[in-house]
This record gives structure tokens, C-alpha cells and sequence, in this order.
């Protein structure tokens, strides 16, 4: 099979980005600046949030944006593209602004992930790209914050490559689970390229491959005596599993003075089984023995064995976290917000729809978050033209954009921006973080939010409202098209 990872990611895109780039480019449009907003509607699974990832990929994808002569050929074999165009991408390269919510931020529907303002064939041209990654790893990661939360402290560990759809999905899957709040992961490339740390236990096979269970057992402690983490559930799990595990325990470990070990279930009555292993081992004296269990575990299945009051120190989590089994679909978009005319003013442009809620915030605008100064507790986000400041030593008003009538008065609070630079004029001005410290980065970021907006079912709606000025832009624009 032909090796997908060698061609230019810049021609993954969708054709008519490249149709409507040649159309721009023969007209006026070529060069005007235009704003694009990268937002989502819906967050995945109805819960309060989502969490934002892939900056990094898109971050590398833009440096790296150029054609080569091999592609700027095979556009020419379609017939469709003018001359002058083909040679236009021959030099092509991104000289916009990108601004973004740093990765780890959690976020909500409508408001902009990502701000691209570029000439408008380069922003035309990146959509599908920014949005494969962003869609992709906001996904994951959102799914493993909710997973992460349901084991209560527990640790979790992705373990989903062989289910992914693809390579890349398990590579960047794996990433994206760990920034959600994961320990680890069982993708070794993954802790290659990225660092993310890989581990794992032992397959049915090894237990299999021995005469007996005992023996497969006995030779992996002797290999990894300080990482013994047996399968116990090859063929009876309490009658001969759990303790041919403790036997071979005490035949390798303790001779060696080792305390720490474990045991893994993989299927059959987890909570049950979990119960029955924690005494067998406690009362063989492994009290310092963990529990880890696996087997198509998601979030509800894993509220569920704990409220059973199942014994388990780690879950494995695959098929259901790596691709997001519930809703595998994160449904970003990209819409235009403003352009500029011949003379630097920039013109607010609006998307009208009968669906409500695919109507458009317009506009060049900024992102607050509202932070309670006696809780530090997440009160509301707040969109703005980007003109406009905060003086959060004041109150103010905020305005909901689904309703011609509601607002709220916030006080006694502190603004911060969300969105930060990231390209300039094309050139990177962003200090890239480690994915260590983007880990821990969303987990203090998720801890500011209340638990009403945590809840997995019916969940308690965070509002993203707007400034009076942009509420007003908003509905002039909606009574013109009307």
C-alpha cells in the first residue's frame, strides 16, 4: 500500500477550495483580507462541554503549506485551473494571522475555537485541514475528559489503536486522549512522537502459549518483576486465575522484596469479579496489588461498576474512547465573519439560516471567559467586537444572541481573553507548550467549571453571550437580509 504519509497535507482539501481559490484570484478578491471563525454547535454525547485540541498539528500543517511541482502538475491535468493561477501556487505560502484558544481549554458552542484573518484564497484554502484536526482531536479529547471524570481520580489509560479508523487517528487519538486527561497510552508511537507514555500488560496469547497458566504467569514476573500486571481471566478467573497470579506473586516477587504488582480483568461480571479478586489478594497479603479492568468500558459503564462498588485502581479504555463510539462526530464548521474593503474597514458578514442555530455571530471579535473573583468559577464567556475592551471593575451587561430580550448583569469578576496570537503575518509568535503541561493546563481549566456543567445528563447550559454592540451588529444584519 502506498505510503499516504509522504504526500503534501496541503492538497487535503476539498476540491472546490482550490476551484474558489482560482475564482478569487480572478477577481478583485484575490488579495482582500477576510475572517473566518472556527466554532462548533453542539457539544458531543449533549454534554456541558467540549475541549479544545489539534492547534498543534495545525500549527505544524501551516508552517509546512506550500505546492509542490508534482502537485501543481496534477492540478493542471484536471483542465480547470487557469495558467496564471497554477503559476500564483507556485510561491504560495500563508502570510495571515491565526489567533486560537490555547489546547486544554474547554469550550462551548458558537464561539470561535480558531480566528484565521488571511487574503482569501489562502483562509479558503486551509478550511478542510483546520478543521479535519481540530474536529478530530476536540472530539477525543472531550471524550476522555468524560471518562477521566467518571473514574473519580482512577487513572485511565487509552488503549484504543486497534479499533481506530486509521493510523493517524490512533497516533493523534492517543494524543488528544491524554491532553483529556489520560495517563497513558498503549500506542507506541504515540509516547515515541509525542511522549506520551506507553505501557500495557500481557495478551490471552502469552497465558495460552505456556502449558499452564501458573507458568506464563511465573516467567513474566521473572521478565518485569517491577511491572507485573497478569491477565487473570484466560480461563476461570477466581478459580484458577487470581490465584495462580498470587502463587506465582509469591514465588517471584516476594523473594525479591517486591510489593508492587498487579492483576487485569478483561471480561465477565467486572464489578462482581473485582470484589472477589481485591479480597482474594488482600487477604493473601498483596494488599498493595492493583486492580486493572478493560473490555469496551466507556463513562456510563464505568459510573455504573464504581457505584456497584467495583475494586479498581485503572481502567483500560478503547473502541469507545478512540472513536468516540457514542457520537462519533464533533461537527465543527467554519464560517465567514467579516472582510475587509479597499480601505482597511472591516465589513461584518453574517450566515442566515431557517435553523436557528446555524445562524452566524458576524464580525472580527474577541473571546472572554468571566471568572468569579470569590470562587474563580467559570460565570459566562463573553463575545465582543474586537475594538471593544473590559473593565471587569465594573458591571456589565451581557446579552444571550438566541433571544431579542434576555440579559444578565455579571459582577464582581475577573475578564480574561481566551483566543491568543499564534501566526502573525505569517510567522509562528507562539511559544508552544509541552503536552505534559497542556495536560495539566485542561484539567485546571475543567476544575474552574461548575459541576452543574459537568453533569453527564442534562447538564446545566454555560452561556456565551454578547456585548450590546455586537448583539446590535447581529440583528441589523438579520433585519437587512430579511
Amino acid at each position: 500500500m502506498e505510503n499516504l504519509m509522504r504526500h503534501n497535507l496541503t492538497m487535503l482539501c476539498d476540491f472546490y477550495e482550490l476551484t474558489m481559490g482560482n475564482g478569487y484570484f480572478k477577481t478583485p478578491y484575490k488579495d482582500r483580507m477576510v475572517y473566518f471563525d472556527l466554532f462548533f454547535r453542539n457539544v458531543p454525547d449533549k454534554g456541558g462541554f467540549a475541549i479544545a485540541a489539534g492547534l498543534e498539528q495545525v500549527i505544524d500543517y501551516i508552517e509546512n503549506l506550500h505546492f509542490s511541482q508534482e502537485d501543481i502538475d496534477f492540478l493542471r491535468s484536471k483542465n480547470v485551473f487557469s495558467d496564471d493561477f497554477l503559476e500564483y501556487l507556485k510561491d504560495f505560502k500563508f502570510t495571515g494571522d491565526i489567533y486560537a484558544v490555547p489546547e486544554g481549554t474547554p469550550v462551548f458552542p458558537r464561539e470561535p475555537i480558531l480566528t484565521v484573518r488571511a487574503p482569501a484564497i489562502q483562509a479558503q484554502l486551509i478550511e478542510t485541514y483546520l478543521l479535519l484536526v481540530i474536529n478530530h482531536q476536540s472530539l477525543i479529547a472531550t471524550k476522555a475528559n468524560r471518562i477521566v471524570r467518571a473514574a473519580g481520580g482512577r487513572s485511565v489509560i487509552e488503549f484504543g489503536s486497534r479499533r481506530a479508523q486509521g493510523a493517524d487517528a490512533a497516533i493523534l487519538g492517543a494524543r488528544a486522549a491524554y491532553i483529556g486527561g489520560c495517563v497513558g497510552t498503549a500506542c507506541t508511537l504515540t509516547d515515541q512522537i509525542y511522549g506520551v507514555p506507553a505501557g500495557g500488560t500481557m495478551a490471552h496469547s502469552w497465558v495460552q502459549m505456556f502449558d499452564s497458566q501458573y507458568e506464563a504467569f511465573v516467567e513474566y514476573c521473572k521478565l518485569y518483576p517491577n511491572n507485573a500486571v497478569l491477565l487473570v481471566d484466560t480461563y476461570n478467573t477466581l478459580k484458577s486465575g487470581v490465584p495462580d497470579a498470587i502463587r506465582a506473586f509469591n514465588d517471584v516477587l516476594k523473594p525479591m522484596g517486591i510489593k508492587k504488582c498487579g492483576i487485569r480483568l478483561d471480561s465477565g461480571d467486572i464489578a462482581y469479579l473485582s470484589q472477589h479478586a481485591r479480597k482474594m489478594l488482600d487477604d493473601a497479603g498483596w494488599t498493595e496489588c492493583t486492580i486493572t479492568v478493560s473490555n469496551s468500558l466507556d463513562e456510563h459503564i464505568i459510573q455504573e461498576l464504581l457505584f456497584q462498588g467495583a475494586c479498581i485502581d485503572t481502567f483500560g479504555v478503547g473502541e469507545r474512547l478512540i472513536t468516540s463510539k457514542s457520537e462519533p462526530v464533533f461537527g465543527g464548521v467554519y464560517k465567514l465573519a467579516a472582510v475587509e474593503d479597499e480601505n482597511g474597514n472591516i465589513i461584518p458578514k453574517i450566515k442566515v439560516s431557517e435553523n436557528v442555530e446555524k445562524i452566524t455571530n458576524p464580525h472580527y471579535k474577541k473571546l472572554y471567559r468571566f471568572f468569579g473573583n470569590n470562587n474563580g468559577k467559570a460565570i459566562a464567556d463573553y463575545l465582543c467586537v474586537y475594538d471593544e475592551t473590559v473593565d471587569d471593575s465594573k458591571n456589565i451587561t451581557i446579552f444571550d444572541p438566541a433571544a431579542t430580550w434576555k440579559t444578565k448583569e455579571v459582577y464582581n469578576f475577573t475578564a480574561k481573553e481566551l483566543q491568543v496570537p499564534i501566526f502573525k503575518d505569517g510567522q509562528l509568535v507562539y511559544e508552544k507548550p509541552s503536552l505534559k503541561e497542556i495536560r495539566e493546563y485542561c484539567l485546571q481549566q475543567v476544575d474552574t467549571l461548575w459541576a452543574e456543567v459537568k453533569r453527564f445528563d442534562n447538564p446545566h447550559t454555560y452561556y456565551v453571550d454578547l456585548s450590546e454592540k455586537l448583539w446590535n451588529i447581529r440583528y441589523d444584519l438579520l433585519r437587512q437580509k430579511h
